[in-house]
């Protein structure tokens, strides 16, 4: 049982950042172009940033074998934003 624990908490760490930079930045986005992404429904700007920099922090566990590196995390903020302007953006047809 304490093994499953330990997981839990290892995997909600790592995930945890990408989830607050994507939540973050989806309540920006929305409070910026609240005209624009108006149509556009927070929980799906909030899942797409935030799916988006938990592969992105994911391939930067692959591609640098540790946790933590300054380059990962300016890729995820880089995929956040990209999803955001993908996901709000093209919904609302600008």
């Amino acid at each position: 049982m304490q093994a499953i624990t330990d997981t839990f908490w290892h995997l909600a760490g790592f995930f945890a950042p990408a989830l607050v930079v994507g939540g973050l930045s989806a309540l920006a986005a929305r409070l910026f172009w609240w005209r624009v992404l108006a149509s556009t429904r927070f929980w799906r700007l909030w899942a797409a940033a935030s799916g988006a920099s938990a592969l992105a922090s994911f391939g930067g566990l692959l591609a640098f074998q540790r946790d933590g590196k300054i380059t990962t995390y300016a890729v995820m903020v880089l995929a956040c934003a990209l999803a955001l302007r993908w996901t709000g953006f093209r919904a609302a047809g600008r």
